[in-house]
């Protein structure tokens, strides 16, 4: 079963979330902040972390390069109120994987994971007849 990680300061965010992902069938870990996400990351080895940027103690910004130096093949995407030019282009500099506007949309989201996580299946190999 797939691990997600949401880290966001936001209870009622990181409980929406939680509830909406373990009803697509995976395991949910929340963290209230970049440190304590690094605690999980390095605990748990989630597939995927859906990490606010603007949060006390340790952003997203600060936490994304930590996180892809512990588990490097975590996939990270970055969920955001307020998204100028240089912090898109730093969250794709820091190794993230994707990124969403909040208020995001659920579905958006939940096909967002989904592709992610199919990209780290292994292939399938064809035989020959």
């Amino acid at each position: 079963m797939p691990k997600v990680l949401i880290v966001d300061d936001q209870y009622g965010v990181r409980s929406l979330l939680q509830l909406v992902f373990q009803e697509e069938g995976y395991q949910v870990i929340t963290a209230v902040n970049g440190r304590d996400a690094l605690r999980q990351v390095e605990r748990w080895r989630p597939e995927v972390v859906i990490m606010d940027i603007k949060m006390p103690i340790m952003g997203g910004l600060e936490a994304l390069p930590r996180i892809k130096a512990l588990a490097p093949a975590t996939e990270v995407i970055i969920m955001t109120a307020y998204v100028e030019a240089a912090s898109l282009a730093e969250v794709w500099r820091l190794g993230a994987s994707d990124f969403i506007y909040k208020p995001f949309d659920l579905e958006e989201l939940k096909g967002k994971v989904r592709e992610l996580l199919a990209q780290e299946e292994p292939t399938c190999r064809k035989l020959a007849p």
